[in-house]
C-alpha cells in the first residue's frame, strides 16, 4: 500500500445505505411512515421482514430499517440521535405545509400543530417525533427557495 493509498477517502462515493428505527408495532409504524414522509415497504427487501428482520421502507434513495423492539427512547442508555432526511425546497415546503395532519409530535409526545423551519444559513430544516419518541428531521440545502412564500 502506498502512501497516495492512504490519502484517498476510504468510503469515497459511499451514500447512507439505512438507518434503523426500533418501534413497538412495525406495521403501525409503517402506516406512518408512509403518511408522514412517504415511505413505502420496498419489495425488494420484502424477503427481510420476519419476526426479528426489519420492514425497509424508502423513497428514492432513504431507507429506513423497521426492526420490531423496543424504541430506543424507553431503553437507558441506548438511542440513536435523529433520522435526517434531505429534500429539494418544493418537497420542504409541501411538508412543512402539511406536516402536522400527520400527526408528528414533540420530544415529550404530544402533537405538534406546525412545525416551524429553523434556519441554519446553509439550510432550513424542522425537526419532530415519530409517535414512538425517535426524533426525525427533514431538512434542504436549498434555504431560499425553501420559504414559503417562494416557489421553483
Amino acid at each position: 500500500m502506498t502512501d497516495a493509498d492512504h490519502d484517498a477517502p476510504l468510503l469515497a462515493g459511499a451514500e447512507l445505505d439505512h438507518v434503523e428505527v426500533f418501534v413497538p408495532d412495525r406495521a403501525a409504524a409503517a402506516a406512518w411512515y408512509a403518511r408522514v414522509l412517504g415511505l413505502r415497504p420496498i419489495a425488494r427487501w420484502a424477503h427481510w421482514a420476519t419476526p426479528r428482520g426489519p420492514l425497509m421502507l424508502g423513497a428514492g434513495g432513504a431507507m429506513i430499517a423497521l426492526f420490531e423492539r423496543t424504541p430506543c427512547a424507553a431503553r437507558d442508555g441506548v438511542e440513536h440521535h435523529r433520522v435526517a432526511l434531505r429534500v429539494g425546497a418544493a418537497a420542504f415546503r409541501a411538508f412543512v405545509a402539511r406536516a402536522a395532519s400527520g400527526p408528528v409530535y414533540d420530544a415529550a409526545g404530544a402533537p405538534l400543530a406546525e412545525l416551524t423551519p429553523v434556519d441554519h444559513g446553509q439550510a432550513h430544516s424542522v425537526y419532530f417525533c415519530d409517535p414512538w419518541g425517535n426524533r426525525c428531521e427533514v431538512t434542504t440545502y436549498e434555504p431560499q427557495e425553501s420559504r414559503p412564500d417562494s416557489q421553483e
